[in-house]
């Protein structure tokens, strides 16, 4: 009589992955290692996964889906301007840090060069940048529209690395319930969108104008 094997699910793969890293030390050495050791194929790796390297990005990224899915139950997230919808995402987003810690701090330090360790947050990275696109309200974006192109380009930046600041700020803590990353990004996330207030912005670009076509009337 023959059993039927379980079919391997992306989140398995995902989790044996995480239990690996923590439970090794360090990461498999190849996709045959790692399917070999966890008892599926090569093959059903693959379906959902080009490569080790991607499946690492994919971990960080879920870590935000799972961060926003949980913003969405909320119904009065809905209602935040931006500023408390980016604080609801910070402080979400960090408890799911913390649940992952261990994981986190060991795969962010595992390669002596920081460089590579900061490869696998790119998906982060741009599921983060689109985020703050979607946040974005009319109460921080310039009048001139020939401008918020490159306004829109610089807040998704800075926010990004405010992000990574704090991210290293949370690895570094080492204060009971991580109660200084909590200050730390009620502060930061409160001083970065004092100076996002574009209304000082709006009255010099109207000024420019107004010189510029004072000096072509004067001619």
């Amino acid at each position: 009589m023959t059993t039927n094997k379980k079919v391997i699910t992306k989140d398995d793969i995902v989790s044996k992955y995480m239990d690996e890293v923590l439970e090794k030390g360090q990461k498999p050495k190849s996709v045959y290692h790692f399917a070999k050791e966890n008892d599926f194929t090569e093959a059903e790796f693959y379906s959902f996964f080009g490569t080790l390297e991607s499946l690492e990005k994919e971990i960080f990224r879920l870590f935000f889906e799972n961060t926003v899915n949980l913003l969405h139950k909320n119904e009065e997230y809905q209602q935040y301007d931006m500023k408390n919808k980016m604080l609801s995402f910070y402080f979400t987003f960090f408890e799911i840090l913390t649940a992952n810690r261990s994981y986190v701090l060991q795969t962010l330090k595992i390669d002596r060069n920081p460089l590579k360790n900061l490869v696998q947050l790119t998906t982060l990275r741009e599921s983060f940048k689109n985020y703050v696109s979607e946040i974005l309200t009319d109460d921080y974006r310039l009048e001139q529209e020939k401008f918020q192109k490159f306004q829109e380009k610089a807040i998704q930046e800075s926010a990004w690395l405010q992000l990574m600041l704090t991210i290293k700020f949370w690895m570094e803590d080492e204060s009971a319930a991580f109660e200084k990353t909590d200050i730390f990004i009620e502060k930061s996330v409160n001083a970065s969108f004092e100076l996002m207030n574009v209304a000082p912005i709006n009255h010099l670009i109207d000024f420019g104008k107004f010189l510029f076509k004072e000096k072509i009337q004067s001619r």
